[in-house]
């Protein structure tokens, strides 16, 4: 295994409203990114319970031995040192000049503005740290102010982004705008024309104006196709594979404005962006039950940080899938599938997408041809061979729950006739072990049904998997289904995992 490179890490903020709220955000020395939680959600009766998370900023700090370097003002610090390490933290405080707790004249906030003060901040790193490149960590509109410097500040420049910037990670970021589910479409309206407190930005027209080059502006606003989530895919453009989209689906924890945001947003959001709306296509995505902020919030959570820590800092990308499946094709007969990704050693859950919370995985009953395996991405996870192991263990050990549940439907309604609540029809966790140096390489797979006695005290046996595709780099390697999942997914349905190198 290789060494991980340590870029400068820059963190961009969120909205913080009219001039009051950014009078408060500056305030904060890190605009927040140092806060903390002591709630986490525990239990099927979901529960409370204390636990304490010190912050993303200190966790870096202390797990990966970055550097905070202020001294009294960051800029000052990087102005007057020319030789500053690059494993250091930083904060892009591009609010500061639009607060009137300064004195003097402030500026009115203009995204664009902060995305071109981003570039300076950018472009001093990696002048200061000998850096080539840059991650940055934003969230909610900070996620924007990022999508604005790669996709129109740097192109406007005919500059190559990834020659600045190496990986994006966004926790809440609305890459689709923020959209309401009561008003039917009044209140985004509303927004959009009056500006208020500059909150039209997560409306469309102003989301292509600044998400567009201006050679590739259009003056009557953006086309009928065009989608404010959808990243550039032409040459020159940021790669989608290097960001990653943290996605929230706990709308009640979300307490601003008393509850009136989520509310108005609707249940398949974070409580202020839903969940729809919170991804790029193609980008790497985690679903996490957290609200946009707050004491359940994205950025205060351990779900939150070890997805972060892992992106940043892996050495290997772990993608499972369901493949060669064939579910019963039945009028008025749908299906989905919910997973939950655990590692061992944590006390979360690293993604999760649940009925419940309004983001299961949509399942077709079309068998795959011949010329396609029918694959359906489930997880994807970043491995970090050196993170440390519970004691007396010798495997990272990851588990994959998997179930798929039937929805039956009579004449447009849900059929409850034969209806067991919360019953899968198959319900399973695939245990998968990865070697270290103190088992020997190798990666074993077994589903929990066929573990006896406590998984605990399972240890993997026999010969690791076999590399289904040894000549091209990536490691490939399909699981069968258990024996009961047969019925139902057909005896070639497999779980594939698929292993590549990143960095």
């Amino acid at each position: 295994m290789t060494d991980v490179v340590k870029f400068p890490i820059v963190y961009v903020r969120g909205f913080a409203g009219d001039s009051s709220g950014i009078n408060s955000a500056v305030v904060d020395p890190f605009y927040g990114f140092n806060e903390g939680s002591t709630h986490v959600r525990v239990g099927p009766d979901d529960q409370p319970s204390f636990y304490q998370f010190e912050s993303p900023l200190l966790r870096l700090h202390t797990d990966e031995d970055y550097q905070i370097l202020v001294e009294g003002d960051q800029e000052a610090y990087l102005d007057s040192h020319d030789d500053i390490p690059s494993n250091t933290l930083w904060v892009h405080r591009f609010y500061d000049v639009c607060a009137s707790t300064w004195g003097g004249n402030p500026e009115e906030f203009r995204l664009e503005d902060a995305a071109a003060d981003l570039l300076r901040l950018v472009e001093k790193l990696r002048v200061k740290t000998g850096a080539p490149r840059v991650n940055l960590v934003a969230h909610s509109m900070g996620g924007l102010i990022c999508r604005c410097l790669l996709q129109k500040i740097l192109p406007d420049l005919n500059r190559d982004p990834t020659d600045y910037v190496d990986k994006l990670f966004t926790y809440g970021t609305p890459h689709g705008g923020i959209t309401f589910d009561v008003g039917f479409g009044l209140l985004e309206k509303i927004r959009d024309v009056t500006g208020i407190n500059g909150a039209d930005i997560f409306g469309p027209r102003r989301m292509y104006e600044y998400l567009t080059p201006e050679s590739d502006l259009d003056p009557q606003g953006p086309p009928d196709s065009w989608s404010p989530r959808d990243m550039p895919e032409s040459d020159g453009a940021f790669p989608r594979h290097r960001v990653f989209c943290l996605v929230g689906t706990a709308p009640k924890d979300y307490e601003v404005a008393l509850g009136l945001s989520s509310a108005a947003v609707g249940a398949r959001s974070d409580g202020l962006v839903q969940i729809e709306n919170a991804c790029v296509p193609g980008t790497h995505r985690a679903y996490v039950h957290r609200s946009h902020s707050g004491r359940y919030g994205l950025v205060n959570s351990e779900e939150g940080y070890q997805n972060l820590r892992r992106f940043l800092f892996g050495d290997r990308k772990v993608e499972a899938a369901l493949v060669n499946h064939q579910l019963a094709s039945e009028d008025g007969v749908s299906w989905q599938a919910e997973v939950q990704l655990s590692v061992r050693g944590l006390p979360i859950v690293m993604h999760e997408q649940l009925a419940s919370h309004w983001c299961p995985v949509q399942l077709s009953a079309q068998q795959a041809d011949g010329t396609s395996d029918g694959a359906v991405p489930l997880a994807t996870t970043f491995l970090c061979g050196d993170l440390s192991r519970p004691p007396g263990s010798e495997t990272m050990r990851y588990a994959l729950h998997v179930r798929v549940l039937s929805l039956r439907e009579h004449h447009g309604f849900l059929s409850f006739g034969d209806h067991l609540e919360r019953t899968a029809d198959f319900d399973d966790i695939l245990v998968v072990d990865i070697g270290t140096a103190d088992s020997g390489p190798g990666i074993w797979a077994t589903w929990n049904s066929l573990i006896p006695g406590a998984i605990s005290r399972h240890e993997p046996e026999g010969t690791p998997l076999d590399d289904q595709d040894p000549n091209t780099g990536v490691w490939v390697a399909d699981i069968p289904l258990p024996a009961t999942a047969v019925p139902i997914l057909g005896d070639g349905s497999r779980i594939r995992l698929t292993v590549t190198p990143w960095a």
